[in-house]
Protein backbone atom coordinates (compact mmCIF):
# COMPACT_ATOMS: atom_id res chain seq x y z
CA UNK A 1 0.00 0.00 0.00
CA UNK A 2 2.74 2.31 0.62
CA UNK A 3 3.88 4.31 -2.12
CA UNK A 4 0.03 4.31 -3.74
CA UNK A 5 -1.59 7.41 -5.52
CA UNK A 6 -5.27 7.44 -4.79
CA UNK A 7 -7.67 9.68 -6.25
CA UNK A 8 -4.26 10.55 -8.50
CA UNK A 9 -4.25 13.00 -5.64
CA UNK A 10 -3.25 11.16 -2.29
CA UNK A 11 -0.02 9.46 -2.03
CA UNK A 12 0.44 6.63 1.19
CA UNK A 13 3.04 7.43 3.37
CA UNK A 14 2.93 5.41 6.40
CA UNK A 15 0.39 3.67 8.72
CA UNK A 16 -0.72 5.45 11.26
CA UNK A 17 -3.12 2.67 13.29
CA UNK A 18 -5.25 -0.18 12.73
CA UNK A 19 -8.18 -0.95 14.60
CA UNK A 20 -10.84 -3.95 14.85
CA UNK A 21 -12.82 -2.11 11.57
CA UNK A 22 -10.11 0.02 9.64
CA UNK A 23 -6.39 0.49 9.15
CA UNK A 24 -5.32 4.19 8.77
CA UNK A 25 -2.70 5.62 6.59
CA UNK A 26 -1.03 8.90 6.67
CA UNK A 27 -0.77 10.52 3.26
CA UNK A 28 0.40 13.31 1.05
CA UNK A 29 -2.18 15.12 -0.79
CA UNK A 30 0.03 16.44 -3.69
CA UNK A 31 -2.43 18.90 -4.78
CA UNK A 32 -2.05 21.12 -1.73
CA UNK A 33 1.49 19.53 0.12
CA UNK A 34 -0.96 18.97 3.02
CA UNK A 35 -0.63 15.72 5.20
CA UNK A 36 -4.10 13.57 5.04
CA UNK A 37 -5.56 10.59 6.80
CA UNK A 38 -6.62 8.13 5.10
CA UNK A 39 -9.08 5.68 6.51
CA UNK A 40 -9.67 2.29 4.71
CA UNK A 41 -12.33 -0.66 5.99
CA UNK A 42 -10.36 -3.46 6.82
CA UNK A 43 -10.18 -6.16 3.57
CA UNK A 44 -12.03 -9.00 5.38
CA UNK A 45 -14.34 -6.77 6.25
CA UNK A 46 -15.21 -5.03 3.00
CA UNK A 47 -17.94 -7.72 1.50
CA UNK A 48 -19.73 -7.34 5.23
CA UNK A 49 -22.62 -5.38 4.89
CA UNK A 50 -23.26 -4.97 7.95
CA UNK A 51 -19.82 -3.29 8.48
CA UNK A 52 -19.95 -1.29 4.98
CA UNK A 53 -23.18 -0.08 5.92
CA UNK A 54 -21.05 1.10 9.72
CA UNK A 55 -18.81 2.53 7.52
CA UNK A 56 -21.05 4.61 5.15
CA UNK A 57 -22.93 5.77 8.11
CA UNK A 58 -19.20 7.26 9.59
CA UNK A 59 -18.86 9.38 5.94
CA UNK A 60 -22.70 9.99 6.02
CA UNK A 61 -22.34 11.61 9.46
CA UNK A 62 -18.80 13.25 8.54
CA UNK A 63 -20.10 14.86 6.18
CA UNK A 64 -22.81 16.75 7.82
CA UNK A 65 -20.06 18.41 9.76
CA UNK A 66 -17.42 20.88 9.80
CA UNK A 67 -15.88 22.33 13.05
CA UNK A 68 -12.56 23.13 14.73
CA UNK A 69 -12.95 20.74 17.30
CA UNK A 70 -13.91 17.73 15.35
CA UNK A 71 -11.61 15.55 12.95
CA UNK A 72 -13.07 16.59 9.46
CA UNK A 73 -13.67 14.66 6.54
CA UNK A 74 -12.09 15.92 3.15
CA UNK A 75 -12.71 13.43 0.89
CA UNK A 76 -14.74 9.84 -0.54
CA UNK A 77 -12.88 7.10 -2.02
CA UNK A 78 -14.46 6.45 -5.01
CA UNK A 79 -13.38 2.71 -5.10
CA UNK A 80 -16.34 0.65 -4.38
CA UNK A 81 -14.81 -2.73 -4.06
CA UNK A 82 -12.21 -1.01 -1.29
CA UNK A 83 -13.98 2.01 0.63
CA UNK A 84 -11.63 4.70 2.28
CA UNK A 85 -12.08 8.22 3.86
CA UNK A 86 -10.36 11.36 3.51
CA UNK A 87 -9.24 13.29 6.67
CA UNK A 88 -7.50 16.02 8.00
CA UNK A 89 -4.02 14.52 9.57
CA UNK A 90 -3.97 15.59 13.23
CA UNK A 91 -0.27 14.76 14.25
CA UNK A 92 -0.25 14.47 17.92
CA UNK A 93 -1.90 11.86 20.69
CA UNK A 94 -4.84 10.31 22.10
CA UNK A 95 -6.29 12.04 25.33
CA UNK A 96 -5.61 8.54 26.40
CA UNK A 97 -2.15 8.41 25.80
CA UNK A 98 -1.84 11.73 27.76
CA UNK A 99 -3.45 10.39 30.89
CA UNK A 100 -1.72 7.36 30.31
CA UNK A 101 1.65 9.31 30.63
CA UNK A 102 0.53 12.36 33.02
CA UNK A 103 -1.92 10.45 35.10
CA UNK A 104 -4.54 12.81 36.32
CA UNK A 105 -4.53 16.16 34.74
CA UNK A 106 -4.64 19.78 36.55
CA UNK A 107 -8.05 20.85 36.81
CA UNK A 108 -7.85 23.54 34.56
CA UNK A 109 -6.98 21.77 32.05
CA UNK A 110 -8.89 18.61 32.42
CA UNK A 111 -11.88 21.31 32.00
CA UNK A 112 -11.00 23.25 29.07
CA UNK A 113 -10.66 19.79 27.16
CA UNK A 114 -13.28 18.84 28.14
CA UNK A 115 -15.21 21.70 27.01
CA UNK A 116 -13.82 21.41 23.68
CA UNK A 117 -15.14 18.22 23.23
CA UNK A 118 -18.75 19.22 24.52
CA UNK A 119 -18.05 22.03 21.79
CA UNK A 120 -17.63 19.62 19.04
CA UNK A 121 -20.91 17.56 20.47
CA UNK A 122 -23.13 20.64 20.45
CA UNK A 123 -21.92 20.68 16.51
CA UNK A 124 -22.65 16.88 15.87
CA UNK A 125 -26.06 17.13 17.59
CA UNK A 126 -27.52 20.62 16.11
CA UNK A 127 -26.54 18.50 12.67
CA UNK A 128 -28.63 15.29 14.54
CA UNK A 129 -25.67 13.22 14.89
CA UNK A 130 -25.18 11.47 18.09
CA UNK A 131 -20.98 10.11 18.48
CA UNK A 132 -22.35 7.32 20.22
CA UNK A 133 -18.32 6.32 21.33
CA UNK A 134 -16.54 9.09 23.13
CA UNK A 135 -13.86 8.13 25.16
CA UNK A 136 -10.29 9.45 25.37
CA UNK A 137 -8.86 7.31 22.50
CA UNK A 138 -11.19 9.12 19.89
CA UNK A 139 -9.99 12.77 21.07
CA UNK A 140 -7.20 13.57 19.87
CA UNK A 141 -4.54 16.51 20.94
CA UNK A 142 -2.28 18.01 18.61
CA UNK A 143 0.58 19.32 18.72
CA UNK A 144 -0.51 22.88 19.16
CA UNK A 145 -2.71 21.80 21.75
CA UNK A 146 -6.04 21.90 19.73
CA UNK A 147 -9.11 18.80 20.70
CA UNK A 148 -10.23 17.35 18.01
CA UNK A 149 -12.99 14.38 18.38
CA UNK A 150 -12.27 11.47 16.23
CA UNK A 151 -14.15 8.40 14.58
CA UNK A 152 -18.19 8.28 13.98
CA UNK A 153 -17.91 5.10 12.92
CA UNK A 154 -20.74 4.15 14.91
CA UNK A 155 -22.44 7.64 15.05
CA UNK A 156 -26.13 7.77 14.77
CA UNK A 157 -27.97 9.92 12.87
CA UNK A 158 -31.59 11.05 14.76
CA UNK A 159 -33.42 11.22 11.42
CA UNK A 160 -32.47 7.29 10.58
CA UNK A 161 -33.56 4.39 11.97
CA UNK A 162 -30.45 2.44 13.07
CA UNK A 163 -32.45 0.29 15.73
CA UNK A 164 -32.26 -2.73 13.73
CA UNK A 165 -28.24 -2.58 12.83
CA UNK A 166 -28.03 -2.23 16.80
CA UNK A 167 -30.03 -5.47 17.70
CA UNK A 168 -28.16 -7.05 15.07
CA UNK A 169 -24.41 -5.58 16.63
CA UNK A 170 -25.63 -5.98 20.26
CA UNK A 171 -24.30 -2.75 22.44
CA UNK A 172 -22.49 -0.07 20.80
CA UNK A 173 -19.82 1.93 22.73
CA UNK A 174 -16.85 1.41 24.84
CA UNK A 175 -17.84 -0.19 27.83
CA UNK A 176 -15.81 2.03 30.09
CA UNK A 177 -17.93 4.94 29.27
CA UNK A 178 -20.88 4.88 27.49
CA UNK A 179 -24.08 5.39 29.43
CA UNK A 180 -26.61 2.94 31.61
CA UNK A 181 -29.07 2.80 28.66
CA UNK A 182 -26.36 1.88 25.81
CA UNK A 183 -25.69 -1.12 28.60
CA UNK A 184 -28.54 -1.86 28.98
CA UNK A 185 -28.63 -2.23 25.05
CA UNK A 186 -31.20 1.06 24.76
CA UNK A 187 -31.08 3.65 21.87
CA UNK A 188 -28.47 6.08 22.36
CA UNK A 189 -29.19 9.86 22.84
CA UNK A 190 -27.92 13.59 22.98
CA UNK A 191 -28.06 12.74 26.79
CA UNK A 192 -25.39 9.93 26.15
CA UNK A 193 -22.93 11.45 24.55
CA UNK A 194 -22.38 13.56 27.74
CA UNK A 195 -22.74 10.79 30.45
CA UNK A 196 -19.75 9.48 27.89
CA UNK A 197 -17.66 13.54 28.53
CA UNK A 198 -18.54 12.94 32.16
CA UNK A 199 -17.01 9.28 32.68
CA UNK A 200 -13.94 11.26 30.37
CA UNK A 201 -14.00 14.18 32.86
CA UNK A 202 -13.65 11.49 35.51
CA UNK A 203 -10.44 10.23 34.16
CA UNK A 204 -8.73 13.17 33.15
CA UNK A 205 -9.18 14.44 36.93
CA UNK A 206 -8.66 11.44 38.53
CA UNK A 207 -6.39 8.88 36.55
CA UNK A 208 -8.60 6.90 36.62
CA UNK A 209 -11.73 5.36 34.89
CA UNK A 210 -15.16 5.56 36.60
CA UNK A 211 -15.68 1.49 36.73
CA UNK A 212 -13.61 -1.30 36.49
CA UNK A 213 -14.47 -5.13 36.15
CA UNK A 214 -12.77 -8.23 35.55
CA UNK A 215 -15.03 -9.01 32.28
CA UNK A 216 -16.82 -6.29 30.25
CA UNK A 217 -20.62 -7.17 31.33
CA UNK A 218 -19.26 -6.56 34.91
CA UNK A 219 -18.34 -3.09 33.99
CA UNK A 220 -21.29 -2.23 32.09
CA UNK A 221 -23.82 -3.55 34.95
CA UNK A 222 -21.86 -0.81 37.19
CA UNK A 223 -22.31 1.68 34.69
CA UNK A 224 -26.48 1.07 35.06
CA UNK A 225 -26.64 0.20 39.24
CA UNK A 226 -22.74 1.57 40.69
CA UNK A 227 -22.04 5.00 41.79
CA UNK A 228 -18.34 6.00 41.10
CA UNK A 229 -15.80 6.46 43.74
CA UNK A 230 -16.43 10.46 44.41
CA UNK A 231 -13.48 12.56 42.54
CA UNK A 232 -12.89 14.15 45.46
CA UNK A 233 -12.00 11.05 47.50
CA UNK A 234 -9.19 10.77 44.48
CA UNK A 235 -8.38 14.16 43.72
CA UNK A 236 -8.39 16.53 46.48
CA UNK A 237 -7.46 19.48 44.54
CA UNK A 238 -10.75 19.35 42.46
CA UNK A 239 -13.08 21.75 43.42
CA UNK A 240 -16.98 20.73 44.81
CA UNK A 241 -18.42 23.42 41.49
CA UNK A 242 -16.18 20.84 39.34
CA UNK A 243 -17.10 17.22 40.83
CA UNK A 244 -20.85 18.64 40.68
CA UNK A 245 -20.77 19.46 37.17
CA UNK A 246 -19.34 15.78 36.61
CA UNK A 247 -21.93 14.24 39.05
CA UNK A 248 -24.37 15.87 36.99
CA UNK A 249 -23.08 14.53 33.47
CA UNK A 250 -23.20 10.43 34.71
CA UNK A 251 -26.58 10.47 36.19
CA UNK A 252 -28.39 7.67 35.44
CA UNK A 253 -31.15 8.58 34.13
CA UNK A 254 -30.55 10.79 31.16
CA UNK A 255 -33.29 13.09 32.51
CA UNK A 256 -31.28 14.07 35.14
CA UNK A 257 -28.10 15.11 32.71
CA UNK A 258 -27.72 18.28 31.24
CA UNK A 259 -30.21 19.00 28.42
CA UNK A 260 -27.74 19.85 26.05
CA UNK A 261 -23.81 19.83 25.26
CA UNK A 262 -24.18 24.11 25.55
CA UNK A 263 -25.86 23.65 29.30
CA UNK A 264 -22.64 21.44 30.35
CA UNK A 265 -20.39 23.58 28.79
CA UNK A 266 -21.67 26.58 30.55
CA UNK A 267 -21.62 24.72 33.77
CA UNK A 268 -18.14 24.21 33.33
CA UNK A 269 -17.10 27.64 32.34
CA UNK A 270 -18.95 28.70 35.72
CA UNK A 271 -17.59 25.98 37.88
CA UNK A 272 -13.96 27.13 36.96
CA UNK A 273 -15.42 30.95 37.96
CA UNK A 274 -13.66 32.06 41.40
CA UNK A 275 -15.96 31.31 43.91
CA UNK A 276 -17.74 34.74 45.26
CA UNK A 277 -21.63 34.29 45.51
CA UNK A 278 -24.15 31.98 43.45
CA UNK A 279 -25.44 35.29 42.01
CA UNK A 280 -22.19 36.53 40.20
CA UNK A 281 -21.30 33.84 38.49
CA UNK A 282 -24.43 32.94 36.11
CA UNK A 283 -24.50 36.69 35.53
CA UNK A 284 -20.90 36.54 34.60
CA UNK A 285 -21.69 33.23 32.59
CA UNK A 286 -24.23 34.88 30.52
CA UNK A 287 -22.31 37.92 29.66
CA UNK A 288 -20.17 35.51 28.13
CA UNK A 289 -22.53 34.33 25.57
CA UNK A 290 -23.41 37.88 24.60
CA UNK A 291 -19.92 39.50 24.47
CA UNK A 292 -18.67 41.51 26.62
CA UNK A 293 -19.60 40.78 30.60
CA UNK A 294 -22.48 42.45 31.97
CA UNK A 295 -22.34 44.30 35.37
CA UNK A 296 -23.37 41.61 37.79
CA UNK A 297 -26.88 44.23 39.88
CA UNK A 298 -28.38 41.11 41.78
CA UNK A 299 -26.01 40.59 45.05
CA UNK A 300 -25.51 44.66 45.04
CA UNK A 301 -29.08 44.93 45.09
CA UNK A 302 -29.34 42.37 48.17
CA UNK A 303 -26.49 43.91 49.68
CA UNK A 304 -28.19 47.41 49.67
CA UNK A 305 -31.74 45.60 51.19
CA UNK A 306 -29.51 43.81 54.07
CA UNK A 307 -27.70 47.35 54.76
CA UNK A 308 -30.28 48.68 55.40
CA UNK A 309 -32.27 46.20 57.64
CA UNK A 310 -29.22 46.29 59.56
CA UNK A 311 -29.22 50.31 60.42
CA UNK A 312 -33.16 50.02 61.40
CA UNK A 313 -32.05 47.59 63.99
CA UNK A 314 -29.13 49.79 65.30
CA UNK A 315 -32.25 52.44 65.98
CA UNK A 316 -33.74 49.55 68.48
CA UNK A 317 -31.35 48.01 70.50
CA UNK A 318 -28.98 49.07 72.90
CA UNK A 319 -26.29 50.87 72.48
CA UNK A 320 -23.49 48.35 72.77
CA UNK A 321 -25.52 46.37 70.28
CA UNK A 322 -25.94 49.26 68.15
CA UNK A 323 -22.07 49.69 68.06
CA UNK A 324 -21.24 46.29 67.17
CA UNK A 325 -23.92 46.75 63.93
CA UNK A 326 -22.50 50.04 63.20
CA UNK A 327 -18.85 48.83 63.19
CA UNK A 328 -19.87 46.12 60.70
CA UNK A 329 -22.21 47.66 58.52
CA UNK A 330 -21.03 51.14 58.04
CA UNK A 331 -17.13 51.58 59.48
CA UNK A 332 -16.59 48.56 57.96
CA UNK A 333 -18.38 48.90 54.82
CA UNK A 334 -17.25 51.32 51.68
CA UNK A 335 -17.80 52.01 48.05
CA UNK A 336 -17.14 50.26 45.49
CA UNK A 337 -14.49 52.09 43.58
CA UNK A 338 -14.56 52.46 39.88
CA UNK A 339 -11.69 50.08 38.02
CA UNK A 340 -13.10 49.27 34.61
CA UNK A 341 -10.32 50.73 32.14
CA UNK A 342 -7.26 49.91 35.04
CA UNK A 343 -4.44 47.91 34.22
CA UNK A 344 -4.97 44.83 36.70
CA UNK A 345 -2.07 45.29 38.81
CA UNK A 346 -3.73 49.45 39.58
CA UNK A 347 -6.65 47.48 40.41
CA UNK A 348 -5.64 45.42 42.60
CA UNK A 349 -3.95 48.14 44.66
CA UNK A 350 -6.92 50.92 44.50
CA UNK A 351 -9.48 47.74 45.92
CA UNK A 352 -6.78 46.77 48.50
CA UNK A 353 -6.67 50.51 49.58
CA UNK A 354 -10.46 50.57 49.94
CA UNK A 355 -9.84 47.06 52.23
CA UNK A 356 -11.39 44.79 49.23
CA UNK A 357 -10.27 41.83 48.15
CA UNK A 358 -10.57 40.48 44.37
CA UNK A 359 -10.94 37.69 42.82
CA UNK A 360 -9.94 37.78 38.97
CA UNK A 361 -11.30 35.96 35.81
CA UNK A 362 -9.67 36.38 32.45
CA UNK A 363 -12.36 36.95 28.88
CA UNK A 364 -10.95 37.40 25.41
CA UNK A 365 -11.83 40.88 24.02
CA UNK A 366 -10.31 43.89 21.91
CA UNK A 367 -8.65 45.73 25.33
CA UNK A 368 -5.34 45.33 26.20
CA UNK A 369 -4.43 42.13 28.05
CA UNK A 370 -4.73 42.78 31.88
CA UNK A 371 -6.99 45.58 31.25
CA UNK A 372 -10.02 45.61 33.64
CA UNK A 373 -13.27 44.91 31.50
CA UNK A 374 -15.85 44.78 33.99
CA UNK A 375 -16.36 44.25 37.91
CA UNK A 376 -19.20 42.82 39.88
CA UNK A 377 -20.53 45.50 41.86
CA UNK A 378 -21.41 48.77 40.19
CA UNK A 379 -19.22 52.49 41.31
CA UNK A 380 -20.48 53.44 44.31
CA UNK A 381 -22.27 50.65 45.79
CA UNK A 382 -21.79 49.45 49.20
CA UNK A 383 -19.31 47.03 49.92
CA UNK A 384 -17.89 45.66 52.58
CA UNK A 385 -14.39 45.83 53.67
CA UNK A 386 -12.90 41.95 53.14
CA UNK A 387 -15.26 41.17 50.53
CA UNK A 388 -14.59 39.94 47.35
CA UNK A 389 -14.91 41.77 44.28
CA UNK A 390 -14.71 40.12 40.82
CA UNK A 391 -13.07 41.98 38.01
CA UNK A 392 -13.22 40.47 34.65
CA UNK A 393 -9.81 40.72 32.85
CA UNK A 394 -8.90 41.26 29.16
CA UNK A 395 -6.87 38.13 27.94
CA UNK A 396 -6.72 39.84 24.65
CA UNK A 397 -8.01 38.98 21.72
CA UNK A 398 -9.70 35.51 21.21
CA UNK A 399 -6.87 34.20 18.82
CA UNK A 400 -3.81 35.52 19.71
CA UNK A 401 0.09 34.67 19.07
CA UNK A 402 1.64 32.12 21.11
CA UNK A 403 4.52 33.73 23.27
CA UNK A 404 8.68 32.22 23.17
CA UNK A 405 8.67 30.21 26.54
CA UNK A 406 11.67 28.38 25.69
CA UNK A 407 14.56 29.63 27.86
CA UNK A 408 11.49 30.66 30.60
CA UNK A 409 11.15 29.61 33.77
CA UNK A 410 8.13 27.21 33.85
CA UNK A 411 6.49 29.16 36.64
CA UNK A 412 6.23 32.63 34.51
CA UNK A 413 5.58 30.79 31.66
CA UNK A 414 2.78 29.74 33.61
CA UNK A 415 1.44 33.46 34.52
CA UNK A 416 2.45 34.62 31.14
CA UNK A 417 0.38 31.86 29.62
CA UNK A 418 -2.60 32.39 31.98
CA UNK A 419 -2.68 36.09 31.44
CA UNK A 420 -3.82 35.60 27.94
CA UNK A 421 -6.39 32.46 28.80
CA UNK A 422 -3.73 30.04 27.52
CA UNK A 423 -3.44 26.42 29.38
CA UNK A 424 -0.09 24.58 30.07
CA UNK A 425 0.13 20.89 30.01
CA UNK A 426 3.96 19.43 31.05
CA UNK A 427 4.32 16.89 28.48
CA UNK A 428 8.13 15.83 29.19
CA UNK A 429 10.57 16.78 32.07
CA UNK A 430 14.16 15.39 30.71
CA UNK A 431 17.36 15.31 32.51
CA UNK A 432 19.37 18.26 31.13
CA UNK A 433 22.29 20.75 31.98
CA UNK A 434 19.79 23.71 31.94
CA UNK A 435 18.54 24.34 35.27
CA UNK A 436 15.66 22.85 36.73
CA UNK A 437 12.53 24.38 36.18
CA UNK A 438 13.22 25.60 32.41
CA UNK A 439 11.50 25.45 29.35
CA UNK A 440 13.25 23.61 26.28
CA UNK A 441 10.81 23.80 23.90
CA UNK A 442 7.07 24.14 23.53
CA UNK A 443 3.94 23.45 20.58
CA UNK A 444 2.73 25.04 19.49
CA UNK A 445 5.85 26.99 17.75
CA UNK A 446 6.30 30.89 19.48
CA UNK A 447 4.12 32.93 17.32
CA UNK A 448 1.40 30.59 16.23
CA UNK A 449 -1.61 31.68 16.22
CA UNK A 450 -4.35 30.28 18.58
CA UNK A 451 -7.95 29.96 20.03
CA UNK A 452 -8.04 31.59 23.70
CA UNK A 453 -8.24 28.04 26.09
CA UNK A 454 -5.87 26.11 23.59
CA UNK A 455 -3.42 23.68 24.94
CA UNK A 456 0.34 25.24 24.77
CA UNK A 457 2.72 21.61 25.43
CA UNK A 458 5.83 22.34 27.18
CA UNK A 459 9.01 19.63 27.68
CA UNK A 460 10.75 21.05 31.19
CA UNK A 461 14.19 20.54 32.02
CA UNK A 462 14.11 18.31 35.51
CA UNK A 463 17.69 19.87 35.68
CA UNK A 464 20.42 17.84 36.04
CA UNK A 465 22.81 16.40 39.03
CA UNK A 466 25.94 13.95 39.09
CA UNK A 467 25.55 11.46 41.78
CA UNK A 468 28.74 11.28 44.45
CA UNK A 469 31.06 8.91 45.44
CA UNK A 470 29.57 7.82 49.03
CA UNK A 471 31.31 4.50 49.70
CA UNK A 472 33.25 4.89 52.76
CA UNK A 473 31.38 7.87 54.39
CA UNK A 474 29.63 7.48 57.60
CA UNK A 475 26.01 7.72 56.27
CA UNK A 476 25.30 11.12 57.82
CA UNK A 477 27.99 12.57 56.40
CA UNK A 478 26.64 10.93 53.02
CA UNK A 479 23.37 12.38 53.09
CA UNK A 480 24.82 15.99 53.51
CA UNK A 481 26.93 15.09 50.30
CA UNK A 482 24.27 14.32 48.34
CA UNK A 483 22.11 17.59 49.88
CA UNK A 484 24.92 19.62 48.48
CA UNK A 485 24.84 17.42 45.05
CA UNK A 486 21.26 18.51 44.86
CA UNK A 487 20.15 14.54 45.22
CA UNK A 488 17.96 13.32 48.28
CA UNK A 489 18.92 9.96 50.39
CA UNK A 490 16.62 6.87 49.64
CA UNK A 491 16.50 3.92 51.19
CA UNK A 492 18.54 2.59 53.80
CA UNK A 493 20.00 -0.94 53.71
CA UNK A 494 22.21 -2.51 56.24
CA UNK A 495 25.03 -5.51 55.59
CA UNK A 496 26.66 -6.55 59.22
CA UNK A 497 30.52 -6.12 59.50
CA UNK A 498 33.00 -7.35 62.44
CA UNK A 499 35.29 -4.00 61.53
CA UNK A 500 34.65 -1.66 63.96
CA UNK A 501 36.32 0.96 61.49
CA UNK A 502 33.93 0.13 58.77
CA UNK A 503 30.44 0.29 61.11
CA UNK A 504 28.33 3.23 60.31
CA UNK A 505 29.64 3.75 56.84
CA UNK A 506 28.51 3.18 53.23
CA UNK A 507 29.59 0.13 51.86
CA UNK A 508 27.44 0.14 48.05
CA UNK A 509 24.94 2.88 46.39
CA UNK A 510 22.48 2.93 43.88
CA UNK A 511 22.49 5.06 41.32
CA UNK A 512 26.64 4.32 41.35
CA UNK A 513 28.93 7.80 41.27
CA UNK A 514 29.10 9.12 38.29
CA UNK A 515 25.43 8.46 37.16
CA UNK A 516 23.85 11.63 35.50
CA UNK A 517 20.17 11.76 37.33
CA UNK A 518 17.12 14.72 37.59
CA UNK A 519 18.02 17.01 40.34
CA UNK A 520 15.96 15.80 43.14
CA UNK A 521 16.15 11.87 42.45
CA UNK A 522 17.19 9.82 45.09
CA UNK A 523 20.41 7.22 46.13
CA UNK A 524 19.66 4.39 47.62
CA UNK A 525 22.62 3.66 49.87
CA UNK A 526 23.69 0.16 52.43
CA UNK A 527 25.44 0.75 55.22
CA UNK A 528 27.78 -0.96 57.58
CA UNK A 529 26.15 -2.25 61.00
CA UNK A 530 27.51 -3.86 63.79
CA UNK A 531 27.40 -8.09 63.76
CA UNK A 532 25.48 -9.35 67.12
CA UNK A 533 27.71 -10.19 69.84
CA UNK A 534 27.63 -13.68 70.66
CA UNK A 535 26.54 -14.26 74.45
CA UNK A 536 28.44 -17.09 76.79
CA UNK A 537 25.86 -19.94 75.89
CA UNK A 538 26.43 -19.13 72.18
CA UNK A 539 22.82 -18.54 71.20
CA UNK A 540 23.76 -15.34 69.09
CA UNK A 541 21.82 -12.98 70.58
CA UNK A 542 23.39 -9.39 70.98
CA UNK A 543 24.38 -8.42 74.76
CA UNK A 544 21.83 -6.71 76.82
CA UNK A 545 19.07 -8.94 74.87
Amino acid sequence: MIGTILMERYRLEEQIGEGGMASVYRALDLRTGHRVAVKFLRQELQANPEFLDRFRREATAASRMSHHNIVNLLDIGDNPSAPYLVFEFVDGKTLKDIIGEHGQLPQGTAVQIAIRILSALRHAHEAGVIHRDIKPQNILVDRQGYIKVSDFGIARMVDTNTTDIERKQGIMGSVHYFSPEQAKGGTATFASDLYSVGCVLYEMLTGKVPFEGETQVAVAMQHVQAEPQPVRALASDVSGPVEAVVLKAMAKDPAGRYASALLMAQALHAALLPETTEAAQPALLEARRVGLPQRVHARAGRQSRILIVLLSLVLLVSIFTGGFFIYRDIVNTTRTPLLTGYLLDAAVREAEREGIKTRIVRNPSDEPVDTVIDQSFDVGMPIKRGDVLLLVVSSGPARKPVPDLVQTDLAAATHQLERIALEVLVVDEPISAIPRGTVLSQEPAAGTVVDAGSIVQLVVSSGQAVVPELSGLIWTEAADVLKRAKIAPGKVSYIETEATSQQGRVASQLPVAGEKVAEGSTVDMVVYAAAPTATPDGDGKGAGN
